[in-house]
């Protein structure tokens, strides 16, 4: 997205000034990555962020994680960064000025590939989600789609209200009923009255 880019990192890249590997290490480093990914989540799923953007591949399992994870805790999220900017692993794959991209993304003998992953690896955690929600900083689902439905006859009859509203609902079904009580009666005096 337009908001996410970095122009000067980009322009230095465009110029010669940096290679990709210090590009991907400048916006790693960007304030708009640690708002947007870092700040809003644990440790254990940053290293999964990472390590599917940078290396291209998913964690190997929850040893790798934890072990990441002890690296964020211990010497902080630019050590860790730099680590894996490091790690023979980044260089055998991509070199100094290759672009990082999915590794294994078509397998052999299938016949649909992986999830890309960054489909598999939302912005932020349920745990964020639900702070957000807690903080009332955001609306549940459910709670959106009460909101957003529109107002029904059936909906106004069959679903119980909460609070203050439940009194409205008892009086307005008690004026249905008498309502469409006295509208039968007065037709049937009228069919029947000579």
């Amino acid at each position: 997205m337009s908001c996410d880019r970095d122009r000067f990192l980009e322009s230095q890249l465009r110029s010669g000034s940096i290679t990709v590997r210090d590009f991907i290490r400048g916006l790693l480093l960007s304030d708009r990555f640690y708002r947007g990914y870092v700040e809003c989540n644990g440790n254990d799923r940053v290293v999964e962020q990472v390590v599917g953007r940078v290396l291209g591949r998913p964690v190997y399992g929850q040893d790798e994680v934890k072990s990441w994870s002890i690296v964020i805790a211990e010497q902080g999220f630019a050590a860790f960064v730099d680590d894996i900017l490091e790690s023979s692993e980044y260089f055998e794959r991509f070199g100094i000025d290759g672009i990082p991209d999915q590794v294994n993304r078509i397998l052999p003998g299938r016949s649909q590939g992986e999830m890309p992953i960054y489909q598999r690896f939302p912005r932020y955690g349920e745990s964020w989600r639900d702070r957000l929600i807690r903080d009332g900083l955001m609306i549940s689902v459910d709670a959106f789609n009460k909101i957003s439905r529109p107002m029904t006859v059936s909906r106004l009859i069959y679903e119980k209200p909460e609070g203050r509203l439940f009194k409205l609902w008892l009086v307005f079904l008690f004026v249905l009923g008498v309502g469409s009580v006295s509208l039968v009666l007065l037709v049937f005096r009228q069919m029947f009255t000579i």
